[in-house]
Order: structure tokens, then sequence, then C-alpha cells
């Protein structure tokens, strides 16, 4: 969600600028654009097209510069549209001073507005970024760095700002609260970006801004300033990124690509696991985990189901109470707060603004056992936690998140068996048969994946569809959740996920032919009853399209279309089960031509409310 490129050099920036774009694609966007030092005035393009479209404008501008920003944005306030897109200008003379690229929301923006309309501002666009452009614009006196700073005293809300101003053609200045933001460090050459992925390449020197914190960037130094305006240190990180990880290769979407990457994904996130261990997921968790006697499971979105898929490990072989929450739900709400509890958060990217905000709310709280699940080791949340486990997902370019909901489901079955263990729930033979079974994930993995030519057939009856419907038991229900999430996301198909039993508790009234009902039916206890739920569709008129697992006497007939399985892998079903969902929305957004990896409306990393 918005991307952030900056950069101050001895070098054209503009290749930068437009490459660190590039890479931020994935995070979803609907106008970009870039604002650069051409002579002694700032000149910017901007564009509603893609990256590709903005790099041909700059391109016929003949743009070179040697310090720019630039911009990929999501649209929250104001509609997509040139005029809305950043970077933002501003001067009060009608001369430009101030450029301004921003992510994130400004909650006093209106107050803010009014304020400067009346000082003589004039608005040209809709945002809450402009605002901010003409409140720096308002208090600069020559120093752009003391003007930021006196800025964001008055800002209310989540933003990462990247600012250069007209009198100051080498210098760089940023500003974090709430919203990602690193600098790169160069030699003789510093960088600004939403994201390390963005300056892969141009250096491995990465510093993570705190909340608070204000950066000065030159030519030949980096000093940071923390929320006081006093002059800090923060650690330099040694972060090796590789532009080749976002590459496309032969594949046809980077979403199908990463569907296929699920076996590597998942023996990646297991690299290192010979024996079941506490210290697999921090030093001192074995204590916590002795000292608990709840979880709280705080997520958003796949990572929201992939936590209610583990209340089901969890509590099965702990036997430790959990309970699953909305991030963005939680923090609003009155709740009980309990020092024994281990507050769980997960997420993607670590930076999630709603999950973020629910773990410091929950720390508040004074619930300080605190673990984070995530595929970015120097990401926010990660630092904010007390324990973590990072899954090694890689880069994930599409929108529709598919391996790091695999990997943060392999996490979290061996965070089962840990807690398993520690609370003497755990035979030393049921250890052993799990941890071969959970090793032996990526093969059963590619197995499920050769079934794609037999879910290609099925996409092509789905094209002329406009609602599903997906049915699932026990721990399965997250993930027929989760399915139903993954269709809507891409293919832009109404679906619902439901537990099969609740089926004659109203979803039934909406069964008709015109309505698919797919269904995963795994070889457990709960198969008869799930076999009397689809007798329920079937009596209705309703076609099924079954994910059955081997051994469960479902057969194909003329309203109900079968795919078996490879194996039934016991608790880890939901794993396999939640990748043969993955290839039907896959293959059905292909059928009705969809944009897959930038479904509209949507981001990948959603960094604001």
């Amino acid at each position: 969600m918005c991307g952030i490129v900056g950069a101050v050099a001895q070098r054209n920036v503009i290749p930068v600028l437009l490459e660190g774009l590039k890479r931020l694609e994935y995070r979803g966007y609907d106008s970009c654009g870039i604002a650069v030092f051409q002579g002694a005035e700032l000149q910017r393009v901007r564009s509603t097209e893609r990256v590709a479209v903005l790099a041909e404008q700059v391109q016929s501008q003949q743009l070179e510069a040697v310090t720019g920003i630039a911009h990929t944005r999501w649209a929250t306030h104001g509609a997509p549209a040139t005029h809305n897109a950043h970077p933002h200008f501003s001067g009060h003379t009608g001369h430009t001073r101030i450029a301004l690229v921003h992510n994130g929301i400004i909650e006093n923006h209106e107050a803010l507005r009014e304020r400067l309309t009346k000082a003589g501002y004039v608005f040209e666009s809709q945002t809450d970024t402009e605002v901010v452009a003409h409140l720096i614009d308002s208090l600069y006196q020559g120093d752009v760095l003391q003007a930021v700073k006196a800025a964001c005293v008055q800002l209310h809300g989540a933003y990462a700002l990247a600012v250069i101003a007209k009198d100051e053609p080498h210098r760089l200045v940023g500003a974090r609260n709430g919203s990602p933001l690193v600098a790169g460090l160069g030699e003789g050459e510093n960088f600004l970006a939403s994201d390390a992925l963005a300056l892969a390449g141009e250096t491995s020197q990465i510093i993570y801004l705190e909340d608070g914190d204000v950066v000065d960037l030159h030519l030949d130094s980096v000093q940071v300033y923390d929320a006081q305006g006093e002059p800090c240190q923060r650690e330099v990180h040694t972060v090796h990124l590789h532009a080749g990880e976002a590459d496309l290769g032969p594949y046809r979407h980077y979403m199908q690509k990463e569907i296929f990457e699920q076996p590597r994904a998942v023996g990646d996130t297991l690299q290192g696991v010979e024996v079941v261990s506490p210290e697999l997921f921090g030093a001192g968790a074995k204590e916590v985990f002795q000292n608990i006697d709840q979880v709280l499971i705080l997520a958003c979105g796949t990572s929201f189901y992939a936590g209610l898929t583990a209340k089901y490990w969890i509590e099965s072989l702990a036997k430790v109470p959990v309970s699953v929450e909305i991030a963005s739900e939680y923090r609003y709400r009155d709740s009980v707060p309990n020092p024994r509890t281990l507050v769980l958060t997960i997420s993607q990217s670590g930076e999630t603004a709603d999950t973020l905000a629910a773990l410091k709310h929950a720390r508040k709280l004074g619930m300080e056992n605190t673990l984070t699940i995530c595929n970015v080791a120097s990401s926010a949340m990660v630092r904010e936690s007390k324990l973590a486990y990072i899954t090694r997902a890689g880069v994930e370019v599409g929108v529709a998140s598919t391996k790091a909901f695999t990997t943060q489901l392999t996490a979290l079955f061996l965070l089962a068996m840990v807690v398993a263990q520690v609370k003497g729930q755990l035979s030393a033979e049921q250890e052993a048969d799990l941890l071969r079974k959970l090793r032996h994930m990526p093969v059963a993995i590619s197995a499920v994946l050769a079934l794609e030519p037999q879910v290609i057939a099925w996409a092509s009856r789905f094209a002329n569809k406009e609602h599903a419907l997906f049915l699932g038991r026990g721990m399965h229900y997250p993930i027929a959740l989760e399915g139903a999430l993954k269709l809507k996301e891409i293919s832009y198909i109404h679906a619902e996920g439901y537990p099969a039993g609740e089926l004659k508790h109203g979803p039934l009234a909406l069964v008709t032919q015109a309505m698919p009902v797919i269904t995963i039916a795994p070889h457990d206890a709960l198969l008869e009853k799930l076999k009397s739920n689809m007798q329920e569709v079937h009596a209705r008129g309703g076609e099924l399209y079954v994910f059955a697992d081997a051994n469960t006497q479902i057969n194909s007939s003329d309203t109900i279309h079968v795919i078996h399985m490879p194996e039934h892998y016991g608790l880890l079903s939901p794993v396999l089960h939640a990748v043969t969902l993955q290839l039907l929305a896959y293959h059905v957004a292909c059928a009705r031509g969809t944009d897959v990896d930038k479904p509209r409306n949507l981001a990948k990393s959603v960094t604001v409310e």
C-alpha cells in the first residue's frame, strides 16, 4: 500500500527512483509520480497508469537530477486522479518551494486545511497529503529539517514523509510515525524508502526508523532525530536483498509463481528444525510458554484465517485455550487483560497497521508475553515483540497471499507442538510422528500442485458465475473462509465460507443450480456428517465441487464434481487443502480475465487503518 523512494546523490537518481517504484508495485497502487530538481527548479511528472508509463513520460521530458523523490499511491482521500497523485507541491507566493510524498493518513487534515486556506494556500487536490506540503511550506524559513520537525508536532495520525526543498538541492528529509520508512546508506549518496526492497542493488546498509523519528540525508551524512527532536543513533542493519527475487520468470502471473514456490517456501521455513524446541521462537521462550494459560491471536485477512486454524491445533495438542480476534476490532472494545496470556500476532509484512496497533494496545494492558510470526525479520512487529518466528516465504508480489499463508500455517503448527511439549501434553512418539509429517510437507504440497490440470478443467465452469459457497468442518472451516477470500479477491466472484453444519441455519436458502458449492472433504471424524451436508445441497439442486481425500467414497456424478487429493494428512490436512483452493481461485480469475496480481481496490501491505 503506497510506496516511497527518495535519493540524494552525485549521479542521475531518476533510474534509481523508477526502479525502486517498480519493485514496490506489488504493494498495490492507482497512481504514481516523481519530483526532482531540474536546474534550479522543482519539476514533477505524475500518472494514473503503471510505473512503466511514468518512466516513458520522464524519458520524453529528458529529466536528469541528483536529488528526487517518487511515489506509488493507493487512494484514500480523493479519487485516483492525476491531481491527487504524489508528489505534492507547495509555495505560498506561487513559486514552488516544497515537494513531498506521503504514506499514511493525517487524521486532523480538515482542521489544518481550514487554517491553511485562511492563510492563503490554494488546494489543488482532495488529499490529506497536500495539507502536509502546505503546512511544511508555512513553517519553512530556509531549513527544511526544522520545518518538517515543526510540522510533525502538529500532525495527528500515521505518516511516512519524504520532503525536498527548492533552496536545498542536495538535501532530503524523511519522517516516520506509524508507517514504515527506512534510510539506505551509500558512499557519497543516501536513500529513503518505505520498503528496503526498493533499494535492492543500491545499498545493503539499512536504518529502520522508529516512530517519531525525523531523518536528515545529505550526500555524505545521515542524521536521525528522535521524537523529542534530539540527535540519536539507530542501528545500521546489513540487509541482503536481490532485485531478482521479484522476477516473474516463466510464470504467467506472480500469484501462479508463488503458488508453485510453496514446497520450497515451507521447506525453507523449517530449515534448521531438527528437534522440537522452545528456543526456535527466541531466547526465553520456554519460560514464557511455561507461564501462560491462554493464547490471544491478533491478525487481519488471510493471517486471521491462519490464526483460526492455529486455534484448532493449539487447543488439540497443547490443551491451552485460544481466542482469535480481528486486529482492527480488538483495540476498540473493552477486553479483559490477563498477564498470563501469550499475545500472538501474525503478519506477512510485519507492518500491518491494525495488527501492530493491536499488539501495542495489548502491551499497554499489561500483556508482555508477545510473539510475532512474520516474513520480515526487521519489521516493526518483530521489533515490538518479545519472541518471534520468521517464516521464509521470500518476496510475495501477488496481492492475494499464497506462500505467506502456508508458511504461516507451518510456523503455527510448529508453535502448537512446542507449547504442547512444554506443557507436557506431547509424548515422544507423537512428537516424532508429527515432526516427520511436518518435514514431509514440501513433498505433499508438490503432489497437490500436480492436480492443477484438473482444477483448470473446473475453472471454465466458474467463469460466468457471480456467487459461490465454500464449506468446511472443524479445522477445515477456516480454510473454507480463506478459499472464499481468495476467489473474491482476484476473480470478483462474491464468495462466502461457512461451517458445513450451518447450512440449514440460513445459507441453504441461497443454494441453486447457479451457485457452485465448493466443499473440503478430508477423511476425518467429521466425514459422514459432511456427507449429510452435501446431500442437503444435492437435494436442493445445487452443484457440488468437492476436494476429497482418498477413501472418502465420494464419487462424481452430473452434479457432483470430485478431485481426489493425493493423501490424507491428519492435523496438517488444512495446509494441503489451502493449496487446492489457491489453484482454483487463480484459474477462475484467469478464465474471467481479471488482473490477478493487482486486484482492484486492494493493496499488498495495509499500512493504514
